[in-house]
């Protein structure tokens, strides 16, 4: 299985392969919901706005529906623990938007589904 060198914390950690597939699937899910190419998601830039706002969400599904930490989402997108607490931020302030609101509650019903399917625990991740 392929692993993500973590550039945050340690020099050569890696992204835990079960915390990878899930990172894998919310990233999947939410690059079609946006309609982003996957590899712009992953991309090591910013990017445009719709970009970053998707790569913004997906680490905010991560953290609250997968139950990763800030390190863990961090690691899996290949950004620091701080850049993954900045980018829960936004997605929590953007969710006074009824639309945006309404879109975020829809992909947390997928990757509550795609947690379950992969049979991941949200609060056992190490």
């Amino acid at each position: 299985m392929v692993q993500r060198v973590c550039f945050a914390s340690a020099p050569g950690r890696t992204t835990h392969p079960q915390n990878l597939r899930a990172i894998c699937a919310v990233e999947t899910t939410v690059a079609a919901t946006f309609g982003v190419p996957l590899a712009n998601l992953r991309g090591k830039t910013r990017g445009p706005f719709l970009v970053a706002f998707a790569r913004q969400a997906a680490m905010y599904l991560a953290h609250v529906v997968f139950g990763f930490s800030y390190t863990q989402v961090g690691c899996g997108f290949g950004r620091d623990r701080t850049t993954a607490a900045h980018a829960c931020r936004l997605i929590e302030e953007r969710r006074d938007d009824p639309a945006i609101d309404a879109l975020l509650g829809a992909l947390e019903l997928a990757c509550h589904s795609l947690r379950d399917r992969l049979g991941c625990d949200a609060e056992a991740h190490s």
